[in-house]
């Protein structure tokens, strides 16, 4: 009788583990992944050793859009996922003059960056070069633009390579929060 209690018991405890265990791995595989940052290549607005949830659900039901701060495997980077902001949109022209990020042409008014940041060309996408995002293809760069390793270097990122949107910071405590939408003016 003990026996048969004590076995019941356990089988017990051990369906509820095996339940935990397959709603996380669903969670964490379809839904959402936590997400440590890396680096300063997003500060201020994303500090070094911040951590977030990535939203894996959202790009089934609708395309990135502009602004969104996404994770994603950065090419030649062996499974290295970096976190960056979306600027350029599959058929945008993105280009680099003086310091300032110009899409279609028309001035990029970032305003969740410096004024006084200015966004240097490197190898794929040097100053005064204009490149055009191609279809299925994102043009990505970080917010600290000084200590990004980002489109300019390395090029367009696939939707494929997406992992999912930067959803909500949830360490350290005074930092937790949904991660705000941006918007852009274009000026001439």
């Amino acid at each position: 009788m003990l026996i048969k209690r004590l076995t019941a018991f356990f089988l017990d405890i051990l369906e509820v583990v095996v339940f935990a265990i397959a709603i996380f791995l669903f969670i964490y595989l379809l839904v959402l992944q936590p997400h440590k940052i890396k680096g300063l290549s997003m500060d201020p607005n994303f500090a070094d050793g911040e951590f977030l949830l990535t939203d894996k659900v959202t790009y089934r039901f609708r395309e990135p859009e502009r602004g969104d701060v996404i994770v994603f495997e950065a090419p030649g980077t062996n499974g290295d996922e970096f976190i960056k902001r979306i600027l350029g949109l599959p058929g945008d022209k993105v280009s680099l003059r003086e310091g300032d990020v110009y899409l279609n042409s028309k001035f990029l008014d970032e305003n969740y960056i410096s004024d006084s940041v200015q966004t240097l060309g490197s190898a794929f996408l040097e100053d005064g070069q204009e490149v055009t995002v191609p279809s299925n293809q994102y043009f990505v760069m970080g917010d600290n633009r000084v200590a990004s390793s980002d489109s300019r270097t390395w090029g367009f990122i696939t939707k494929d390579a997406i992992t999912g949107r930067a959803w909500i910071v949830y360490w350290p405590p005074p930092r937790v929060g949904l991660i705000e939408k941006v918007t852009y003016g274009a000026t001439n």
